[in-house]
């Protein structure tokens, strides 16, 4: 059974959706934002593997395939942010300021974090593209020396969180204005927390869609300044 599954070169893609599909699933008929899709999936596979025993790389291998689909997903957010140009125009300055404070706090956080846990500099700038999509990030960390797969892991679970917690929190702060909840949204949890602001209304989905791509290119420069800062 074992060999069946590491030998197939579609073990990797099979897992995967099997486990995102039953976190879908999960999150229809409990409607609980703890079942998240994505982490359910993660720890359903990590469990799966854990169980039969079964080497990362195996899995890795035929996963690899599904990965490829990552940057022209990203790409196709670009819709919603086009059905909604008109209203992108109208507040460019708000929009720009907004993705950009963003940014900027995402890195001061990291860098107090850094210090307040004495972390090193490899440990520091590790964490540094957290609020970026993967795509972004990975590039970033390699560039700036951190540690790749840390930091692919620290993303995915900003997105997770993200995903989970950004409706509770705009309602804890009573922020409505849609426009103000994409870009909080987008420059704080890139595309896994966009899959939220989607949900919650097509401004939201192209303000955070455009948030993604400004935060990640406004993070390329800040995270190579704030390197320097520990």
């Amino acid at each position: 059974m074992k060999e069946l599954f590491t030998d197939s070169v579609y073990f990797g893609v099979l897992i995967s959706l099997a486990a995102y599909g039953i976190g879908v699933l999960m999150k229809k008929k409990f409607k609980l934002a703890i079942f998240n899709p994505v982490l359910v999936a993660i720890v359903f596979i990590i469990g799966f593997l854990l169980i039969f025993d079964m080497d990362y790389a195996s899995y890795s291998n035929g996963a690899k395939y599904i990965s490829y689909l990552l940057t022209p997903a990203t790409i196709c957010l670009a819709v919603p942010l086009y059905e909604q140009f008109e209203l992108l125009k109208k507040n460019m300055t708000a929009v720009m300021l907004g993705i950009v404070s963003g940014v900027l706090t995402s890195l001061t956080c990291i860098l107090a974090f850094a210090i307040f846990f004495s972390l090193d500099h490899t440990e520091y700038v590790t964490f540094l593209p957290k609020s970026v999509t993967t795509a972004i990030g990975m590039g970033i960390s390699e560039e700036l020396g951190g540690s790749v797969a840390i930091s692919v892991g620290v993303i995915i679970i900003t997105g997770v969180f993200g995903n989970m917690f950004a409706e509770f929190i705009c309602k804890v702060f009573r922020i409505t204005e849609p426009i103000a909840k994409g870009i909080g949204i987008g420059s704080a949890s890139h595309v896994i927390g966009t899959s939220k602001a989607l949900e919650m209304g097509e401004v939201e989905g192209a303000m955070s869609s455009l948030s993604i791509v400004v935060a990640g290119l406004i993070t390329v420069a800040g995270a190579a300044v704030f390197a320097n800062f520990l």
